[in-house]
């Protein structure tokens, strides 16, 4: 892929509760001349986006449509109850749907939980959103039930939360369109969100980044043909086989390398005896 055939910036969508900040550094990290741009969307509105164009991929929700998006699912939340800090459950570390059944259970028109049955009583009117049903719960109307991500995007000073064991949880998914082959630019964020190394990124995009310039073909090759050359030969390791001069030493010393062996043994067994006789 040449240069001009790279899309001048890569959309990416995310919905309330998703930080995607540790991955759109990366994406700088590897991609500097490719922008990535955030495009912030609600969890109804993001499959739609997609499918739109209006991004080329998106940190949502599920589930999506999976006849019309592509999904890698990433990460499961816990789902939790927002309370008054001077609530009772605030006495216990996690609490159950049962604990909930005489509270007022606010579930507001955007609830991402996908709910078999409601628990709690139900509120007079339901909120228009979360942020809505927050401060209702601020007020003391009732309760809040949403993953743990949300309750934090929405803190209060007033407020806390504690764990749910047996609500449902909501899963977070990479998202794109469907199609027959993954565009570039989606590949690389893929490899980024499940944690690929640049080495092992399988989008061409990061295959191109990573081919050999011409100035490392050229020391290759010089390296190749210097270790080629005999001068790097002629010094044998130790221990290793003599060369053809040292050979050829060899024989002019004495009849063969067995003999050389047999006078060095005597003189080392003359030495031990005494003083060599003078000539």
């Amino acid at each position: 892929m040449t240069g001009s055939d790279i899309p001048s910036s890569f959309r990416l969508a995310y919905v309330p509760g998703v930080t995607p900040t540790k991955w759109v550094r990366v994406w700088h990290e590897r991609l500097p001349r490719t922008p990535l741009e955030l495009v912030q969307t609600t969890a109804a509105d993001a499959p739609g986006l997609l499918v739109d164009g209006g991004a080329d991929a998106g940190l949502v929700r599920l589930p999506v449509d999976r006849s019309v998006l592509s999904a890698i699912p990433l990460y499961t939340e816990t789902t939790v109850v927002v309370i008054p800090k001077d609530h009772v459950a605030t006495a216990a570390e996690e609490v159950s749907l049962d604990d909930l059944s005489d509270e007022i259970v606010l579930h507001p028109l955007d609830d991402v939980l996908d709910w078999e049955s409601l628990p709690g009583r139900p509120a007079f009117e339901p909120p228009a959103t979360t942020a809505d049903a927050i401060e209702l719960v601020a007020a003391g109307v009732g309760v809040l039930l949403v993953p743990q991500s949300l309750a934090r995007l929405h803190h209060r000073k007033d407020l806390t939360y504690r764990p749910v064991r047996d609500a449902p949880e909501s899963r977070i998914a990479l998202s794109w369109p469907e199609a027959e082959t993954t565009p570039d630019l989606v590949e690389e964020f893929i490899g980024i969100v499940r944690g690929r190394t640049v080495n092992s990124t399988r989008g061409r995009v990061g295959a191109d980044r990573q081919r050999p310039t011409e100035k490392a073909r050229e020391k290759a090759k010089d390296k190749q043909r210097s270790g080629g050359s005999g001068g790097a030969r002629q010094k044998p390791a130790a221990g290793g086989k003599p060369s053809s001069g040292g050979r050829s030493a060899q024989r002019a010393g004495g009849r063969s390398g067995q003999g050389g062996k047999r006078t060095g043994g005597q003189s080392g067994q003359g030495g031990k005896r005494g003083k060599p006789r003078g000539r």
